[in-house]
């Protein structure tokens, strides 16, 4: 319903900034008469003529020019003051007032005063239209604009091109592009600003191709493209890569004498960087002689798109030194994700602290942008305070919370974000969707997985690329390796993403022979390699055992695909030199190797010496891993189970106390097996379940049945006859032997029983299911903390490593 004002003092009571609306229209300021508006100077000598002659017309002459000075230089309280004063019967005052409400972001006070334009049966015209449909999209509301547009058939303006021009920039802003398509093409006559609206509006949606369409239909009807269709054909040209398109736009702007027009410059800058072509970005910017902000904001967004972190934190300095320029709120938010990129926490803090002092907070995409940082870095604390503290939160920060707990493990604060979103009536989009999914890999049950899932059938997302990677991922790790195959054949569209999942499935499985099988059809189908799909390789090659085909694909990534091995593809090779047992090429490999090691490659030394029982080896490692990261308890439980099996027990008193003093806990070992569409839980010697007694009988019935000796297990003789039994019995009860069991005594019969663990299996346990495999005729899958282990007729697919 339109709002009717009555008074002036009507906007004082609107939404606008405090700044502006801070008095009554009818008080004036303390340095003013109490009956005058503030006029500007040049006026002063016109309002003394009309005071001598008391002529209206120039009183009126004086009003409208000070009315005008007012607005131009956005000082709307004066302007307000001043309307009060003058004859409401005259268009061209509310245009005046709704131009500079507008032009000053007041988008709610423009359309009131637009209401109470009608209200007062003032006729809006052609000059009004365009700047309250403009407000309209300020504020973001359809419905307003749809209501303007409406009454454009009532006072017969629908045909005219300024109104036309203006509805077409904002319904393609509010995403409505069929909108402005439709009011485009009803316009009988298109001028220039006509086509750029299009071209924009089509940039706007993502729809580059739509745009350099409209271009391409623009100069087939003679028309010459302007600095704003080179910028919007630009930009679309950054959007779908179109480098070739790209370059022909580049000599049209040589041939228009364009070239020093700083905008289309920092376009040009923009789409060469989109497109991967760096050095073309590079020639461009030192050819600029006087660069701006605006120019340097697109180079350090470039170099962070292809993923040169280094270059465009050296830009920063570079921008401040070289041509003495403040960083904007745009320079912040486009060097954050190279700070996220290398985990510079220093450099991303001292960035958060100059936002801080320079006042750009809040800022909703830079505070974003600053929980990225701090979630990639570990920091969840303040990651959450970021989060915490915003005014206003949309889908996009939500999101980035979203993933920032998944980055850190936090799986459960995941999901419970993830369904307080959706209690805010948000509808998750794809990213939301991508992000959430590994967290539900990782602790929801098979039956919430499957309801995921069909949440995304829904949403119609089932064709979306990204998303069925990443569900395709979910059901490999929950152990559903043939619903992942299901979706992988699935898809429409494959990229170069799709094979790296469906290859990283096999190999976490153990079949590495399969992975190379897609691995070879993923380059029939002429897809290039990237260097995660050198890590599923390899990957691959390390779970099954296929020592020679690693060192194949790793000599192959730079010779024949370009691509430098990074410090995954090295812990990779690591783990297969430990599987051949070459700890001392192991050794070599990682001192020679061109990147500083890091506690991964340090972990897989680890690893490779408790698999080999080389003591000595895994002390180095352990060491190494310790001065990088001191809370790392795995690698303390690893070496006190080495110490145990050698009857060094003083060594495992040593590293016992050395984590209490760290405030160090073992992580408690747990199981999990879902049946009947409920999940179960069981910890070592668990006697909390339902079942219990006929879980215990199964279990040792079980191992009477495989001949396990409960006080043989993988203890040396030099170990205490008391601990050895105390340790046998533990094994005994492990909570993978009893999920194992409830499976078989809960499930349907010659279906797989499907385990998941924590943490990594214990060789007891593993030789036990080994044999349980063998005895039922029953495939039992148990996922650990590393692998799947797929155990039939007494084999394991892992090949008794891992």
């Amino acid at each position: 319903m339109p709002a009717t004002l009555a008074h002036s003092s009507y906007l004082y009571k609107s939404t606008a900034p405090p700044s502006l609306l801070r008095k009554r229209a009818a008080e004036p300021k303390a340095n003013q008469n109490s009956d005058q508006p503030k006029f500007p100077k040049g006026v002063c000598s016109i309002r003394k003529q009309s005071k001598n002659s008391n002529t209206c017309e120039v009183q009126n002459y004086a009003l409208k020019q000070a009315l005008r000075e007012h607005v131009e230089s956005g000082c709307m309280e004066d302007a307000l003051w001043v309307f009060e004063k003058m004859n409401h019967l005259d268009t061209y005052y509310w245009n005046v007032m709704i131009r500079g409400l507008t032009d000053n972001g007041l988008f709610r006070e423009a359309i009131d005063f637009y209401h109470r334009m009608q209200s007062e049966a003032v006729r809006a015209d052609n000059f009004t239209y365009p700047f309250v449909i403009k407000a309209c999209g300020g504020l973001s509301s359809l419905a307003e604009g749809q209501k303007v547009h409406g009454k454009l058939f009532k006072v017969g303006l629908d045909s005219d091109v300024y109104v036309g021009n203006a509805l077409c920039a904002v319904y393609a802003k509010l995403g409505c592009i069929e909108y402005a398509e439709r009011v485009f093409e009803e316009m009988p006559v298109k001028d220039m600003v006509s086509w750029n609206s299009m071209i924009g509006g089509y940039v706007s949606v993502g729809d580059g191709w739509s745009s350099l369409v409209c271009l391409k239909e623009m100069q087939v009807l003679g028309m010459k493209p302007d600095r704003f269709s080179t910028i919007g054909a630009l930009n679309a040209c950054a959007i779908e890569c179109f480098l070739q398109t790209g370059k022909e736009i580049h000599c049209q702007v040589l041939k228009c004498m364009l070239e020093l027009d700083i905008m289309v410059q920092t376009s040009l800058i923009d789409m060469y960087h989109k497109c991967g072509r760096v050095d073309y970005s590079e020639r461009l910017f030192h050819e600029i002689s006087t660069r701006n902000v605006v120019v340097w904001n697109a180079m350090i967004h470039g170099y962070t798109l292809n993923a040169r972190p280094f270059e465009s934190l050296s830009c920063l300095q570079k921008m401040q030194h070289a041509d003495k320029l403040n960083p904007d709120a745009i320079t912040m938010i486009n060097l954050l994700p190279s700070c996220t990129q290398v985990g510079a926490l220093l450099e991303g803090k001292s960035v958060h602290g100059y936002a801080v002092r320079r006042g750009f907070l809040p800022h909703i995409i830079l505070e974003t942008a600053l929980i990225d940082l701090y979630g990639a870095c570990g920091r969840m604390k303040s990651a959450e305070r970021i989060f915490g503290q915003l005014a206003e939160k949309n889908l996009i920060s939500w999101n980035s919370m979203i993933s920032a707990y998944v980055q850190s493990g936090q799986n459960k604060d995941a999901l419970e974000l993830f369904w307080d979103l959706l209690s805010k009536h948000l509808e998750p989009d794809a990213i939301t969707i991508s992000s959430i999914i590994p967290a539900y890999s990782e602790v929801a049950s098979l039956g919430e997985r499957k309801q995921m899932h069909g949440y995304i059938s829904k949403l119609e997302h089932n064709s979306n690329t990204f998303i069925s990677n990443a569900t395709a991922y979910m059901y490999a790790k929950c152990g559903n390796l043939e619903t992942a195959q299901e979706i992988f054949d699935r898809m429409i569209s494959r990229d170069v993403s799709s094979w790296n999942t469906i290859i990283m499935a096999y190999a976490i499985h153990g079949f590495g022979t399969k992975s190379i099988d897609l691995f070879s059809k993923m380059r029939d189908e002429g897809i290039q390699p990237n260097e995660s799909t050198f890590v599923s390789l390899l990957t691959a090659c390390s779970v099954s055992g296929m020592v020679n085909e690693g060192w194949k694909y790793f000599n192959s990534m730079k010779l024949d695909s370009g691509i430098d091995p990074g410090i995954e593809h090295y812990g990779c090779m690591i783990d297969l030199l430990g599987r051949k047992g070459n700890l001392d090429q192991a050794k070599i490999f990682i001192e020679e190797m061109p990147l500083v090691p890091t506690a991964r490659i340090w972990g897989s030394l680890l690893t490779a010496s408790r698999n080999n029982r080389n003591i000595e080896l895994a002390e180095l490692a352990a060491e190494r891993i310790l001065a990088l990261e001191h809370d790392n308890t795995g690698c303390y439980v690893l070496l006190s189970n080495m110490y145990a099996e050698a009857g060094r027990w003083e060594d495992v008193e040593r590293i016992k106390s050395l984590m209490r003093q760290r405030g160090l806990e073992k992580t408690v070992g747990c199981s999990f097996v879902e049946t009947n569409c409920r999940l179960y839980r069981f910890i070592n010697q668990d006697r909390s379940h339902v079942e219990t007694n006929t879980i215990y009988s199964v279990l040792d019935l079980i191992l009477r049945k495989i001949g396990e000796d409960k006080y043989v297990h993988s203890i040396t003789k030099f170990r205490p006859l008391d601990l050895k039994r105390k340790r046998a019995s533990s094994a005994a009860s492990h909570s993978v032997r009893l999920a194992i069991c409830f499976g078989l005594i809960s499930t349907k019969l010659r279906s797989p029983v499907v385990v998941r663990k924590n943490t990594r299996i214990c060789d007891d346990c593993h030789i036990a299911a080994k044999k349980i495999s063998e005895m039922t005729k029953r495939e039992i899958v148990v996922g650990d903390s590393k692998v799947f282990h797929h155990f039939i007729d007494g084999s394991c697919s892992c090949g008794d490593y891992w």
